[in-house]
């Protein structure tokens, strides 16, 4: 198994905020049965995953992990409620979201789930600070409240210092590090991320999965990331293998 080897002073976010209460670690955050996904496209029939289980409790971080094409990052958006399942259900903090209409899906993903995606999205011509604020906004975190939060959120991912920073002036790093903020607007439980260090170089990609360890275990946020990294495994506390749209292997 290959590790990240830590770098020289290695990034080390401060505690600014206190932990969030949240549902004991022994707790389900997610539980997902017998998941199947079919797309269809003229006569054509492609079933992308079959007769999947997976159980994530409150704390932990966990790996989505296999070859491409195998369904991790269809199961990723099942399981975040982007997409809806052919079969089977999907049950997040206690609740089935797969019974849900659109518009109580769309507001339970707002109030409880934060996404990172691979290519940070951010918004070019916002400074870090706007675009952090701008999701507080979609929250309904408005005006004075959502630039202070803003600031605090830059502050617990280590970038104080350039919340007045536009994204061209910002690292691969520091650009997943305004990302993180961004997701963790509102404190939500599930973080959710896809392929968070693939544009990331060694020592950026350490410093970004130290931080997604680190709001997993410090304020009991459960993360569930896809990943093809290797070098990720050692801070995981379960790796589900997919393979062919079916779970492999699973390591705990």
């Amino acid at each position: 198994m290959i590790a990240y080897q830590t770098p020289v002073a290695a990034y080390s976010p401060p505690t600014a905020a206190a932990a969030p209460t949240f549902l004991p670690r022994t707790a389900l955050a997610i539980t997902a049965k017998n998941i199947g996904m079919t797309f269809q496209s003229g006569a054509e029939r492609y079933q992308a995953l079959k007769q999947v289980d997976l159980e994530l409790r409150h704390g932990e971080m966990q790996l989505l992990m296999g070859p491409s094409g195998s369904g991790k990052t269809t199961l990723l958006s099942i399981l975040a409620g982007i997409m809806t399942p052919t079969e089977g259900s999907v049950h997040l903090l206690g609740e089935e979201i797969t019974g849900l209409s659109r518009s109580k899906l769309a507001q339970f993903r707002l109030q409880n789930i934060g996404f990172i995606f691979q290519g940070f999205n951010l918004f070019p011509a916002l400074t870090a600070l706007e675009n952090v604020e701008v999701a507080l906004h979609i929250k309904g975190i408005r005006k004075h409240a959502a630039t202070e939060q803003a600031h605090v959120l830059l502050e617990q991912v280590g970038l104080a210092e350039k919340a007045n920073q536009l994204p061209r002036d910002l690292s691969g790093g520091q650009k997943q590090r305004v990302a993180i903020a961004r997701a963790l607007g509102g404190e939500p439980k599930l973080i959710m991320a896809d392929e968070p260090t693939a544009a990331l170089d060694s020592h950026n990609g350490y410093a970004v999965i130290e931080l997604l360890h680190r709001l997993a275990k410090e304020q009991n946020r459960t993360v569930l990331m896809v990943t093809h990294d290797p070098r990720i495994v050692d801070f995981a506390d379960r790796v589900v293998n997919l393979e062919d749209g079916t779970v492999k292997e699973k390591d705990f």
